[in-house]
């Protein structure tokens, strides 16, 4: 299937590593110009020079930190300027759920969950915002909102709560853009393997007291497919929804997460 993404110009958050980078190859290898947002410049070069040299069309690196709306803004009107436009907005700038703030309800601050909500959310928010005027401007967008499973889990209360913040938004966001042919989507990854994995691997083996191998398998269980799947996985999807072929689907979640065993979402 020709996913028709040849020459559009696109937007990555987080795009300096994990699902973002992962995105942003997929994207690339489509034939899309490329502008990877992240705060470290030096790791941004990085992931830009390894996106060349896999023969990405033109790619683009903007130091940007998400929770600065001028910043945001600074880096979306360099990108127009450089591309003529913006086709394309991947958020996927947040932290990941195992480094946020404890769970339990004695333990969580007013201000660990404010940066919670301030990357996530509200960074999300502001790079839509800062995009949109381009979209509806040429009446035709995509953006793609990068949350995750948590969100239909009770386990994690600031992961679940951001995270349904972020279903809802883009909810909201489909039903105002829509009419400007622009769409609007959330895909919700679960555990996703990454660059991190291995160490997270490791620290549930030495809490649990468990091998390396049995805690690998505990991760590989939570999923219907029998493992946990692979950022480029999940970037697939979230290609697919960046591109003209997928009009049919806005405003809704894309769960990418393997399949959650005995559990029916409708």
């Amino acid at each position: 299937m020709d996913l028709q993404l040849n020459g559009r110009r696109a937007i990555v958050t987080g795009g300096s590593r994990g699902i973002g980078l992962a995105t942003a190859g997929a994207l690339a290898a489509e034939g899309a110009r490329v502008a990877l947002f992240a705060r470290d410049a030096g790791a941004l070069e990085a992931a830009a020079a390894g996106l060349r040299a896999e023969g990405a069309p033109e790619v683009l690196a903007v130091a940007v930190d998400t929770t600065d709306d001028d910043a945001v803004r600074r880096g979306v009107a360099a990108v127009a300027d450089r591309f003529g436009g913006v086709d394309v907005l991947v958020n996927a700038a947040a932290r990941p759920a195992s480094a946020g703030p404890p769970t339990d309800l004695a333990s969580i601050t007013d201000d660990a969950v404010r940066v919670e909500l301030e990357t996530k959310v509200l960074g999300y928010l502001r790079c839509a915002r800062a995009v949109a005027p381009l979209m509806r401007a040429q009446e035709w967008g995509r953006i793609v909102n990068v949350s995750g499973l948590n969100a239909r889990k009770s386990t994690s209360l600031v992961g679940s709560v951001r995270n349904v913040a972020v279903a809802s938004m883009t909810a909201a966001l489909a039903q105002e853009l829509g009419p400007h042919g622009i769409n609007v989507t959330v895909v919700h990854p679960g555990v996703t393997e990454t660059e991190r994995t291995p160490d997270a691997v490791a620290a549930r083996a030495e809490s649990a007291g468990i091998t390396g191998g049995e805690a690998r398998a505990e991760l590989d269980a939570t999923t219907t497919i029998g493992r946990i799947t692979t950022a480029a996985e999940v970037a697939d999807v979230i290609t697919f929804l960046c591109s003209p072929r997928s009009v049919a689907i806005t405003g809704d979640a894309v769960a990418a997460g393997g399949g959650t065993p005995g559990v029916v979402h409708y």
